[in-house]
């Protein structure tokens, strides 16, 4: 009876790791078909188009208005809604200029400086020398060899600090809005936020078939489909799993930039992406307690 409740168990676990490998790649998938609308949309107009489907798969499923909300729970949610929509434009203006991995390895040095400056274990130095390493490798040599564009990879650092905000901001959120509440209210804010600026740029939205099609399918690739696996994944794994899994992310999304986009890298930055993955993992693993519950952290 215990072998096979342990069999069980164990079985459940596997079943969520391929749950969370497979978001991770929806969302990854979802950015390369983002990438695609850049030359009809632009980053601006493919930002407005992505978030506002997300904001309306989300509204729908998780119906947030059934909660009422007061002034303790809006107040971190607008500015959590706000860090949403800046953290996506930004991740798409320099998806626009740079490559899908280096855009978010990048990006994933925010939520591991918010780890490491959480840290007061002496330990955390080498993760956070080894994950500098990687930030030089990445964008040293792509810089020097004229492959990285300098203003996409400020975008990109810009998202990571906007992420590391986000994970700041959406902990107090997580603390008094219930999780689906906050992720559907949270993107209609961003809606709001990213939609005026897309407006008032004065770029035309060519709205035909192909681009509605392909906005539905990034908002459903990019929301719908990952935040949903990942939920399930949540109630099954631990928080150091969880995080360790989702550390390679941005070896995901180089390989699908080189599958779906054409997105060659050189060796050195292929090495520094893996340095940030090992920084990640390894901060993680030496921090987080096995049994802790993971939490779900919305990514671009």
């Amino acid at each position: 009876m215990i072998a096979s409740a342990e069999l069980f168990r164990a079985a459940r676990r596997s079943g969520a790791l391929v749950l969370l490998m497979v978001a991770m790649v929806s969302v990854q998938a979802g950015a390369s078909f983002a990438k695609q609308l850049f030359p009809v949309l632009g980053a601006r107009g493919t930002t407005a188009l992505r978030i506002a489907v997300a904001a309306l798969i989300l509204c729908v499923v998780s119906r947030p208005w059934r909660h009422r909300l007061g002034a303790r729970q809006w107040r971190p949610l607008i500015a959590y809604g706000v860090i949403l929509g800046v953290m996506n434009f930004v991740f798409y203006l320099a998806l626009e200029r740079i490559p899908l991995g280096v855009t978010v390895a990048l990006e994933f040095m925010g939520p591991l400086t918010v780890a490491l400056l959480a840290s007061r274990r002496l330990g955390d130095v080498f993760w956070a020398l080894l994950a500098a390493a990687g930030l030089v490798a990445i964008v040293g040599r792509g810089l020097h060899a004229a492959q990285l564009d300098l203003v996409g990879v400020l975008f990109a650092l810009a998202a990571a600090v906007c992420w590391g905000l986000y994970i700041i901001i959406g902990q107090r959120v997580g603390a008094v809005v219930p999780a689906g509440v906050a992720t559907a209210y949270g993107m209609l804010i961003a809606a709001c936020v990213v939609l005026p600026g897309w407006a008032l740029g004065g770029e035309p939205m060519p709205l035909t078939s192909h681009t509605i099609g392909l906005g539905v399918l990034v908002g459903v690739l990019s929301s719908a489909v990952p935040y949903s696996l990942e939920m399930v994944a949540l109630q099954r794994l631990p928080a150091k799993t969880f995080g360790i899994c989702m550390s390679l992310e941005p070896a995901i999304a180089a390989v699908l930039g080189l599958l779906l986009l054409g997105e060659h890298l050189q060796l050195v930055q292929w090495l520094g992406i893996l340095a940030v993955i090992g920084a990640s993992a390894g901060s993680i693993a030496a921090s987080a307690p096995s049994h802790a519950p993971a939490t779900l952290e919305v990514t671009t």
